[in-house]
């Protein structure tokens, strides 16, 4: 009698499991970061040499974004796609109407087909088109494969409107080709903001035509005593445009009034007379320096190639100070078609807090009148923001909840997750540790608002993932730090909370890690995944 019964179960379970419809290509594939929503269809899309790209709207963007999405497919195809080819079998539609940065994407047996109602939207879903071929697909010389994508439709928009990384370019300088290699790597993970770090205590990084000697003089030093280096204007410019075409748009920083020791060797009399201890203090921990004050004629600082922070400060009670930061918001606001400016003011330890307040509100007013809003790390918050300046949490949340008690809205960028310098254990090779240390699983499993009870949804502008140089010196050191990790940060500025799973976050980067070795990019790879 058990025969029966036991066959009876055995039937059962095999047709509720043969009912359990399992992951599809579609829904399986490895795309960072994760879209709002895919639907698996049937069958897959071929490419092959008789593809073509056809392009659909009005937009002078969109010849160029065609070319961008036939760059990508040449390398290891070997197909040389025409753009605009009347009834190709890849279709980049630009709808038109309210701007925003959704897309859908629709890939049928025959057809593939983006649209979206901006040029951004369509860049984005080219990004994840291109994610959606095998990895192979990123060798720079022709491959045999099947350059098959799986049948569906994704639907996507980012949650987050201003997704971002800023890159610190004066503790250690970069050149414009390294700074277009990390656009590109970021253009890839639709991310559209780049911060760059222009001017610290060790280096100032941009051409000021009327103080030339920011960079003649504070432009000539780094960490560790090395060279340095700047961006002329022509080279900003250039910078600017190759952001724009992966759209992408550059805040610039300049900070102040502390981390100026740069602007100080460069002119004396900016220096309120703030001098550097004596001795090898660039070994020292935070708390060891006592800083002096000097009485008498300021003069020019010594250049500074440690990595203490703390000690500098521009002469907040002088006009030339106010003339000089107007000079350089000018200047910088002129080349920056973006709307953003980032004034800095973190760790100004030795401004006097009345002297900071007065000077922080009224370098607001500046940057107000050549058309840009304020950014600043969020110890601006302790002044009064003009309305619509943001706030850059990085480090106490208790700013972050006064900018909002103002009325703006704060950038998340808490250093004990975001922070891409932090090391990822006592045994990474590069980074720092003061904040904390942050492997793989850490940057991801963070919510921004959920991440303090004082800050909701609508109280953040957006998500940034910083990287400090002062342990970074190359490109080679910029992979380690950087990947895998902006992967994480780009997807929780993307991706809705309720989607974003860790154990499904692991097998996706996992495969993101074939295609960066495919691009010789040296990533870290973290214990937490099975590469």
């Amino acid at each position: 009698m058990r025969k029966p019964v036991l066959g009876l179960v055995t039937l059962i379970s095999a047709v509720l499991f043969s009912c359990q419809k399992p992951l599809s290509e579609l829904e399986s594939a490895a795309i960072i970061p994760l879209p709002s929503s895919i639907v698996a269809g049937h069958g897959s899309f071929e490419l092959n040499s008789g593809s073509a790209i056809q392009i659909i709207g009005n937009s002078e963007g969109l010849q160029g974004l065609g070319e961008v999405l036939a760059s990508r497919l040449k390398p290891a195809t070997g197909f040389d796609l025409p753009v605009n080819a009347d009834g190709g079998d890849i279709q980049l539609e630009l709808l038109g109407g309210e701007e925003s940065e959704a897309y859908t994407l629709v890939v049928e047996e025959d057809l593939i087909k983006i649209t979206a109602n901006s040029e951004a939207g369509l860049f984005y879903g080219i990004q994840t088109l291109v994610q959606l071929f095998p990895v192979a697909i990123e060798n720079n010389s022709i491959t045999e494969a099947s350059w098959t994508v799986p049948a569906g439709k994704i639907v996507d928009q980012p949650e987050y409107g201003y997704r971002g990384s800023m890159l610190d370019v004066a503790r250690h300088f970069f050149t414009v080709d390294d700074v277009k290699y990390y656009i590109d790597e970021m253009a890839k993970l639709k991310l559209n903001s780049l911060h760059l770090h222009l001017t610290d205590d060790q280096g100032w990084r941009i051409e000021i035509k009327s103080w030339p000697n920011l960079t003649t003089i504070g432009g000539k030093s780094e960490v560790g005593g090395g060279d340095g280096g700047f961006y002329t204007q022509e080279d900003y410019k250039e910078i600017i445009a190759y952001a724009a075409k992966n759209y992408i748009t550059v805040i610039p920083e300049i900070d102040m009034p502390g981390h100026t020791n740069a602007a100080l060797a460069s002119y004396g009399e900016l220096n309120p007379g703030v001098n550097l201890p004596d001795g090898d203090f660039s070994t020292m921990n935070e708390g060891e320096i006592d800083f002096d004050i000097l009485d008498g004629d300021p003069k020019a600082a010594e250049i500074y190639t440690g990595i203490e922070v703390g000690f500098s400060t521009l002469a907040t009670n002088k006009e030339i100070t106010y003339q000089f930061v107007e000079d350089v918001i000018r200047e910088i606001s002129e080349m920056t078609p973006g709307p953003y400016f980032h004034i800095g003011g973190d760790e100004s330890h030795v401004t006097e807090k009345d002297d900071y307040i007065e000077f922080v509100e009224r370098v607001q007013k500046i940057t107000a009148k050549y058309g840009k809003t304020s950014i600043g790390w969020d110890e601006i918050a302790t002044t009064e923001l003009l309305k619509g300046n943001v706030a850059q949490f990085w480090a106490l949340a208790e700013n972050a909840k006064l900018a909002i008690e103002q009325g703006n809205q704060v950038l998340m960028s808490p250093a004990k997750k975001a922070y891409l310098d932090m090391q990822y254990d006592s045994t990474s090779r590069l980074g720092l540790h003061w904040a904390a240390y942050i492997e793989l699983d850490s940057a991801y499993i963070w919510d921004p608002e959920n991440y303090d009870p004082g800050i909701k949804k609508q109280d953040i502008f957006g998500i940034e993932a910083p990287l400090w140089t002062e342990t970074i010196e190359t490109r080679e050191d910029l992979n380690y730090m950087v990947f895998p990790r902006i992967a994480a940060i780009a997807e929780i500025a993307w991706t809705p909370s309720e989607k974003r799973e860790w154990s499904d976050f692991q097998k996706r980067i996992a495969v993101q890690g074939k295609r960066w070795d495919i691009n010789g990019i040296g990533l870290y790879k973290s214990p937490k995944v099975e590469w």
